[in-house]
């Protein structure tokens, strides 16, 4: 039989991972909504028209606060829901961090911010994720 005990503080080990990657995605979506422009800078986007800021607040706001929200959901949700919320939101993850790999192997070099160093906390993210699914 488990020890009650040793069940609640991998429930709490779970809970705190959901929650760290949940307001990433949360302080993404919300940025992203609200300042466009400053969120790509970073990677020398300039959005000089409507529809450029438009695709920044759906794609990097509104999918960050989905994200943020199906993982608040799944923090307190346990079981085979709350872990294929984890092993999706891992591989979206994964994806991302893919493809910063993927560019470098193709001949793209970039610095260590923003580049690699997001690509460490989708790497990050994601295995943690997936270690607690």
């Amino acid at each position: 039989m488990l020890d009650s005990s040793s069940t609640d503080q991998e429930d709490i080990v779970v809970q705190t991972v959901i929650v760290i990657v949940g307001v990433f995605f949360l302080g993404m979506g919300l940025y992203a909504l609200a300042a466009p422009a400053p969120m790509l800078r970073p990677f020398g986007f300039t959005l000089g028209t409507d529809a450029q800021r438009a695709e920044v607040r759906a794609v990097y706001g509104g999918f960050g606060l989905a994200i943020a929200g199906v993982l608040a959901y799944a923090a307190v949700t346990p079981g085979e829901l709350r872990s294929g919320v984890l092993i999706a939101v891992g591989a979206a993850l994964s994806g991302m961090a893919f493809g910063r790999v993927a560019s470098a192997a193709l001949g793209d070099r970039t610095s260590f911010y923003p580049n690699w160093f997001y690509c460490l906390v989708e790497a990050v993210a994601a295995a943690a994720l997936f270690w607690t699914a």
